[in-house]
C-alpha cells in the first residue's frame, strides 16, 4: 500500500561568506531543529562555481525535495545555482536572507568573481513577477532589512523582482545576522513555515 503524503522536505542551510557563526539565527536553527548546512571547502575566497557544484552534490543524495534558506552571499549562490543547474526539480522553495549588492565597489577582492549578479527568475518561484510584498502565495521570499551595511533596501527590492520572489522587509535590523541580536528569530520561522505551506 503507498501513501499519497508527501515528504517532509529537507531543510538546507546555506550560509554565506566566512560561514555563519555559533550566534547566528542559521547555526540556531540547525542546533534546535536539525536543519542541515551545506559546507564549503572554502569559506575565505568562496568560489562561485565550486559552491554550485556542492549545492548539486548536497541535492543529489537524496530524492526528498529540498527547501534552501540562504543568507547573504547564499542568496546570490542560490540565484546562480539556479541559472544553470539541471536539478532544480528538487528544490520546493528558498527563504533568501539579506542578500549582498557584490557589484558594490567596496565589495571586498574575495568575492570578485561573484559578479555580476545573477538576475534570472528562479524556476521553481510561484511568487509575483514584480517581487511584491503582499503576495498570497510565494515559494520563493527575499528577506531584508531598512539599514542592511551590504545592500540597500533598494537593490534588495531589485534582485527579489529579478527572482520572481516576495519581498519582506524587516525593519533596522542590520545585515540579519548575529549582531542584529535576533536570538532564535521566531519571525524567520514563521516565514519559512508559509512558504513550505504554499509549495504543498
Amino acid at each position: 500500500m503507498t501513501s499519497d503524503l508527501k515528504p517532509t522536505p529537507r531543510i538546507l542551510l546555506l550560509p554565506g561568506w566566512l560561514n555563519s557563526d555559533p550566534a547566528h539565527w542559521q547555526s540556531r536553527w540547525e542546533h534546535l531543529h536539525g536543519h542541515r548546512r551545506v559546507e564549503q571547502d572554502d569559506w575565505v575566497w568562496p568560489r562561485r562555481g565550486d559552491w554550485m557544484a556542492r549545492l548539486d552534490e548536497v541535492l543529489l543524495e537524496s530524492e526528498v525535495p529540498a527547501v534552501l534558506v540562504a543568507h547573504s552571499l547564499g542568496c546570490q549562490l542560490v540565484a546562480a545555482w539556479a541559472a544553470h543547474s539541471k536539478h532544480t526539480a528538487r528544490v520546493q522553495a528558498a527563504l533568501l536572507v539579506a542578500p549582498p549588492d557584490t557589484e558594490r565597489s567596496d565589495m571586498p577582492p574575495n568575492l570578485f568573481n561573484w559578479r555580476p549578479i545573477e538576475r534570472t527568475r528562479l524556476p521553481f518561484s510561484v511568487g509575483p513577477s514584480g517581487g511584491a510584498s503582499n503576495a498570497t502565495r510565494a515559494t520563493t521570499r527575499v528577506i531584508c532589512s531598512d539599514d542592511d551595511p551590504f545592500c540597500s533596501a533598494q537593490n534588495a527590492a531589485r534582485m527579489a523582482a529579478a527572482w520572481g520572489c516576495a519581498l519582506t522587509c524587516i525593519g533596522h535590523h542590520g545585515h540579519i545576522n548575529a549582531e542584529s541580536g535576533l536570538g532564535d528569530w521566531p519571525q524567520g520561522l514563521a516565514l519559512l513555515a508559509g512558504l513550505i505551506a504554499d509549495a504543498d
